[in-house]
């Protein structure tokens, strides 16, 4: 924990650990939503991928949870979590260079494309299991939720601008420099991350015959039996699954279903970036009025909404631009603003009663079941797009969402407050 106490909730970004933390994030957030529709495009354009080889692009980002997600998790516990975020953001410097490269000497398919996904998942694996429990010890747990709030509203700031710029600059000057942009961003943020001042004690050695498996299998006890924690697990792994289907069928359901162009593709997701910074805006107010567990399930139930909408719109081709824009953007609204609300409630609330010592291991818990359900969640979906249609997929994963706002509703979660006491039991 930093040795300053910060005033108000208001007042985190003075922390100059927690500034440089929200900076590289900031910076590689922007970078990655310019990039990030250059890969939409280059899926679907460029490579001209169906709808299996789009399930498996998703897929394989995810790929790595399977194999090293509960391990990294555990090693978080043990290794310097400061050093790991700068060697990630080095490596994928590195392997967003190689994106130019591919392209520029005509050798971009779907292999090679398949690699640098895959490359840059098991890069995410170590920086996500790093940071998420970073966070505590440079913010105090009053402050958690503003934290988050923080890097949510910074993060939906960049995406707000990246994908419409995104995709004018796609227009204006192609992907390999679009690629090119997003791996300096990464070496910046690698420079920010390593400047970052924080005490990370060494953890205590292991116990004579105790080995990685046996904090794995600690660490999934803790999480599954918290009474609170349990219901929130299994009911963000029941959104994963939701979200692996929309998220995979909507890019090509919106690209080639309806011909949207790549540059009302980038309004519509800047639309969504909008509803992510207002949600996040309003998170801590909300957390702070009805409680960690009312934040969450508020979120969980209105992201149902968008993909109602667009699973019933009467939308084709021939709907027009305008009419197809003003949907989807607004669909893309409201699934931002529902994320918004829940990003920071759920992270701070999860930061905050689990004990330092076990953080790494609860966390990586929670984000490995998400990947390995969004693992299979993004195969099925190219069944489903291939044997339902796009729009029946949509529905699909509105109900799976219904789902996972019961799953608050009815447990202890919902009535859970980031002020209670942490639970220092492991």
């Amino acid at each position: 924990m930093p040795g300053e106490e910060v005033r108000s909730r208001q007042d985190v970004l003075r922390l100059p650990a927690f500034a440089l933390f929200w900076s590289a994030a900031t910076l590689r957030a922007f970078g990655g939503s310019i990039a990030g529709v250059a890969f939409q495009v280059l899926i679907v354009s460029v490579i001209d991928a169906t709808p299996v080889q789009i399930s498996v692009l998703s897929a394989l980002g995810v790929a790595p949870y399977l194999f090293f997600g509960l391990v990294i998790g555990a090693l978080m516990d043990r290794w310097r979590r400061q050093r790991t975020l700068v060697l990630t953001s080095i490596g994928r410097a590195v392997v967003l260079a190689v994106i130019p490269v591919l392209l520029l000497s005509g050798t971009l398919g779907f292999w090679s494309l398949a690699g640098v996904v895959l490359a840059l998942g098991v890069l995410t694996l170590f920086a996500d299991s790093a940071a998420q429990p970073l966070l505590p010890r440079i913010v105090p747990r009053e402050a958690l939720v503003m934290a988050n709030a923080r890097l949510g509203q910074s993060q939906t700031v960049a995406e707000t601008a990246g994908p419409a710029l995104g995709g004018t600059l796609l227009n204006l000057v192609g992907a390999p420099l679009l690629f090119a942009f997003d791996a300096v961003i990464n070496a910046i943020a690698a420079l920010l991350q390593w400047r970052i001042a924080v005490v990370e004690p060494r953890p205590e050695p292991r116990a004579p015959g105790r080995h990685v498996g046996h904090e794995i299998a600690e660490g999934m006890r803790y999480t599954y039996g918290h009474r609170t924690l349990r219901p929130l697990a299994l009911s963000v792994h029941t959104w994963f699954l939701g979200n692996s289907i929309v998220a995979t069928a909507f890019a090509v359901f919106v690209l080639r279903e309806l011909g949207l162009p790549p540059w009302a593709f980038g309004i519509a997701l800047a639309c969504g970036a909008v509803g992510g910074f207002t949600g996040a805006v309003i998170a801590p107010a909300i957390g702070r009025r009805f409680g960690a567990g009312r934040a969450i399930l508020l979120g969980r139930a209105l992201v149902v909404i968008p993909w109602v909408v667009l699973a019933l719109a009467p939308l084709t081709h021939r709907s027009g631009v305008g009419v197809v824009l003003a949907v989807v953007a607004a669909a893309q609204f409201v699934y931002g603003l529902s994320m918004g609300i829940e990003d920071a409630n759920d992270i701070a609330y999860r930061q905050s009663v689990a004990p330092d010592g076990i953080q790494g291991r609860m966390n990586s818990t929670i984000r490995t079941v998400n990947r390995v359900v969004f693992f299979f969640g993004a195969l099925l979906t190219g069944v489903l797009m291939t044997f339902l249609g796009y729009q029946p997929t949509l529905a699909v994963g509105a109900v799976i969402f219904a789902v996972a706002a019961v799953i608050v509703l009815v447990s202890p979660l919902r009535r859970a407050r980031h002020d209670d006491p942490p639970d220092t039991s492991e």
